[in-house]
């Protein structure tokens, strides 16, 4: 497998008046296309900071990102803009769906954005929603969605524009466990099957069993990088105290198989001019 994301001692500082503080310090990961990465460890350990600028959305004030080679630190805000709409994929606990919008119009908003929409590409958002047991709930609005199956389209709509690298933040937080559960499976295996490289912050350990690597993160460091499987799995199954404990339920193995209208989105700087829907 290929290297799809790359970090180099990426460091982020912020100065206050007691002096600089090191939100990110001198972190360097990578991972693969196919694989996904579970980022865990305390509040403040860095984790949300670490993710946006992995987004394009915070620029590192030392290091590199590199994404399919590129170093996205070094691009213009402009330039940022569109790479993170063309090659990253985002969900996010709130989900972020466009309220007026139904599941298929907020899947199809990516590929409208990327000038992908046509036939083909309805046909995709379709079959993926579909492939998410939502097939029955396409022209549905979000209000009209339990949580869990807005986090699915949320899943669906950061994958329907094939991006290099798909990043949840903390997908699980607004679920109960069941919902929570079968949103990170659904996730992970659509990171695998479709070759994505895929990191998910995560406080609940449960949920790591589903990653193939897990990366800690304590006081803006990494701490440790967990590649072995079986210890993984003991982790998810112990739900440690140092994140959130919560009720356990037994680990599984990951699942493997080879007009317009001004919108206000997180993957963009201001508001997008789409055309109406």
């Amino acid at each position: 497998m290929t290297t799809a994301l790359l970090t180099q001692s990426v460091t982020k500082t912020y100065g206050l008046n007691s002096g600089i503080i090191k939100a990110v310090n001198k972190v360097s990961v990578s991972v693969r296309a196919g694989q996904l990465v579970a980022l865990v460890g305390p509040s403040g350990s860095g984790k949300t900071t670490l993710l946006a600028m992995l987004a394009g959305l915070l620029v590192p004030t030392d290091g590199s990102i590199l994404i399919e080679g590129r170093d996205i630190g070094k691009m213009t805000e402009a330039e940022r803009t569109r790479f993170r709409r063309e090659k990253i994929g985002f969900t996010f606990q709130s989900n972020n769906l466009v309220s007026y919008l139904t599941a298929l119009e907020n899947v199809e908003l990516m590929l409208r954005l990327n000038n992908k929409y046509d036939k083909t590409g309805k046909a995709r958002a379709k079959e993926l929603l579909t492939r998410l047991g939502l097939g029955d709930r396409l022209d549905s609005l979000p209000r009209q969605l339990s949580g869990g199956q807005q986090q699915r389209v949320a899943i669906a709509r950061a994958l329907i524009h094939n991006p290099s690298v798909v990043l949840a933040d903390e997908p699980t937080a607004s679920l109960d466990t069941e919902r929570a559960y079968q949103a990170v499976e659904t996730f992970s295996s659509l990171i695998h099957e479709q070759n994505r490289a895929g990191i998910m912050v995560t406080h609940d350990l449960r949920m790591c069993q589903y990653a193939d690597q897990v990366i800690k993160m304590v006081d803006g460091e990494v701490q440790r990088i967990i590649k072995d499987r079986q210890e993984i799995l003991e982790m998810a199954a112990s739900g440690k105290a140092e994140f959130q404990p919560l009720p356990l339920l037994e680990a599984q193995p990951v699942a493997r198989r080879n007009g317009k209208v001004s919108v206000p989105l997180p993957f963009a700087s201001n508001t997008v001019a789409v055309p109406s829907i």
